[in-house]
């Protein structure tokens, strides 16, 4: 049996490694992609390396999220216009030109609160954190345009992320971002399970799901306080978490752009089967599983 050829494009990265590690286990075919092998600001280069690898799904991981956070984008607004727009119109061409399916991997930072009517955004509810409202970050504004780019795009499904996690101490872990940050902002989000959300965008075209937006964000939403308070019960950490007063304080003591801090409604990925658990479940046997890591190291 033939085995899939997958191009990854941004296979290094948080996101990346863990596609990389989940298609190797399913016996896919892993071809990564950097601009050391092709141009891929270059679609007609992309869409021969396409052809040539004979690629027949393709994946973006690759975009610019600044680090530490968000706020450095806003001193590196080119690379993150490049990174978060320019680019997924780029493989939408050279994919479009080779008839080549493929998913981008996006965020739901382009939406900020809950909606009027108290519920999570639906992937038919339009961003209202982004360059048209004006209101957003400089990052936030790009990953909506991104999508605004691949509005008509074809044989494209958009995968959103949003603030993920896992048993994994990290740099790009909620988590440990959560235990290492001196003050805490209380606020109220939805997030994605790093391991439910890649096995969620990968079970999309191994089922052919329709092609289109998806929520990929573990059912619910919680607090910064109560994620505060699942840190503690299970051990992970003892430390005295502080938080910040209000958003204000937040901002100016410890950020130059504002964050996005929403909620997302993934009923649709969940009605379309895809393997997303319930928020406070995943939270919970992730800090287990880090739990029994620390236990077997000490």
């Amino acid at each position: 049996m033939q085995r899939t050829r997958l191009l990854l494009i941004g296979a290094t990265g948080f996101v990346g490694q863990e596609f990389h590690r989940q298609l190797a286990k399913r016996r896919c075919e892993v071809v990564p992609v950097g601009r050391s092998d092709v141009d891929i600001y270059d679609a007609t280069a992309l869409a021969t390396h396409i052809c040539d690898k004979r690629i027949d799904f393709a994946i973006n991981c690759a975009g610019y999220t600044g680090k530490p956070n968000v706020d450095a984008c806003e001193l590196d607004k080119l690379n993150c216009l490049q990174g978060n727009s320019s680019l997924p119109g780029i493989i939408a061409r050279a994919c479009a030109e080779t008839g080549t399916r493929w998913g981008h991997v996006s965020s739901g930072c382009i939406f900020t609160g809950r909606r009027a009517d108290g519920a999570g955004f639906t992937e038919d509810d339009a961003p209202n954190f982004s360059f048209r409202q004006n209101n957003c970050s400089f990052y936030s504004g790009t990953k909506a345009l991104g999508e605004e780019i691949l509005a008509d795009a074809e044989d494209v499904y958009i995968w959103r992320l949003r603030i993920p996690f896992n048993n994994i101490d990290s740099p790009r872990n909620y988590l440990t971002k959560v235990m290492r940050y001196e003050t805490l902002l209380e606020a109220e989000n939805s997030l994605s399970h790093l391991g439910d959300f890649v096995t969620s965008a990968i079970d999309c075209f191994e089922k052919e799901l329709p092609f289109g937006l998806y929520n990929l964000t573990n059912p619910g939403a919680v607090t910064t306080s109560k994620v505060v308070e699942m840190i503690r019960d299970s051990g992970v950490c003892d430390k005295e978490f502080c938080f910040f007063e209000d958003e204000d304080e937040f901002m100016a003591k410890a950020a130059k752009t504002p964050r996005s801090n929403c909620v997302l409604d993934s009923s649709k990925a969940v009605a379309a089967g895809l393997p997303l658990r319930p928020i406070e479940i995943a939270l919970r046997e992730s800090l287990d599983t880090w739990k029994t890591a620390l236990a077997t190291t000490n």
